[in-house]
């Protein structure tokens, strides 16, 4: 589906357990861009202190978060971010990467979030790091680019309100 002539810059975004990753493929395929997983792009450190349980500082996030950005700059043409991209500021230094750059907001209960996490076998978070991300979650409802789902909605249908927002049209979240 060719939404515009213009790039599409596209972060889906959310705590643990959202539905990022689910998102973003179907996003992705039908938006024919390609989708980065941000959790590819931890250090290794990273990778083992969230193995371990321990939640990742602001530092720790730093060269993540630029080696995400250098991910719109190789795909000039337009992808799909999975990043929790929890805090403002790290919004912001992607948007210094792509100033027009969208964020998919999916939203759900830390109840929800701890249920999801318990479910997903051979990821590297574990459901007690849960309780951090809503900690360290900063809503981006206001912000602009933003458009905010409910998770807990069918991912069709999840699908089809991304896809009609970055097509301009006006949604109901």
């Amino acid at each position: 589906m060719s939404i515009s002539p213009n790039p599409v810059h596209l972060v889906v975004m959310g705590v643990a357990g959202c539905g990022k990753s689910s998102l973003g493929q179907r996003l992705s395929a039908g938006l024919a861009l390609p989708l980065i997983e941000g959790d590819d792009f931890h250090a290794p450190e990273s990778v083992a202190k969230m193995r371990a349980g321990q939640a990742l500082t602001d530092a720790d996030r730093e060269g993540w978060l630029d080696r995400l950005a250098a991910q719109f700059a190789a795909h000039p043409r337009g992808m799909v971010l999975t990043c929790s991209a929890l805090r403002q500021r790290y919004r912001d230094r992607l948007r210094q990467a792509v100033p027009d750059l969208r964020f998919a907001f999916l939203t759900l209960t830390p109840e929800q979030s701890r249920e999801r996490v318990a479910a997903r076998t051979a990821h590297l978070f574990p459901v007690s790091l849960v309780d951090s991300q809503f900690q360290t979650l900063e809503d981006p409802s206001g912000e602009p680019g933003v458009l905010r789902v409910d998770a807990t909605q069918p991912l069709d249908a999840l699908t089809l309100t991304v896809t009609r927002w970055l097509a301009g049209e006006r949604v109901e979240a």
